[in-house]
């Protein structure tokens, strides 16, 4: 199986990402990014797949809003990665890896279907 959703067991938006590929049969693995730290290398390797850090870090969550201030700008990958690993919960989520190796974050149905099918067949997505 290729298909990993990276995310937090209670995250509303990871249930619901993992309910829809169960509803639609498209077999898939969950990885706990608190139970299993993320290499630095793989949250590079995200990173530079979604476009920059920013892509991959939430902002808008109570995790982030409650960092101190000096810790909301990190200047090097090194600074992103030690914000990652101790706030595992400041990535996106879920992120999932396709087994075409796309990255996506976030759950949008509409989005899903394009790449899944309502089958489970996977199909690649649009360039």
């Amino acid at each position: 199986m290729a298909l990993v959703v990276h995310g937090l067991p209670n995250c509303d938006t990871c249930r619901k990402a993992r309910a829809w590929l169960d509803r639609f049969g498209v077999a898939h693995q969950f990885i706990d990014y608190r139970a299993v730290p993320t290499p630095a290398a793989t949250l590079q390797d995200w990173a530079r797949r979604l476009g920059g850090w920013e892509k991959l870090v939430n902002k808008s969550g109570p995790t982030w809003r409650n960092l101190l201030p000096q810790r909301k700008h990190p200047a090097s990958d090194p600074e992103w990665l030690l914000l990652l690993r101790e706030y595992p919960a400041l990535i996106r989520r879920p992120l999932v890896v396709r087994d075409d190796g796309g990255v996506s974050t976030g759950f949008s149905a509409a989005e899903f279907k394009r790449w899944f099918g309502q089958g489970g067949a996977i199909s690649a997505p649009d360039p």
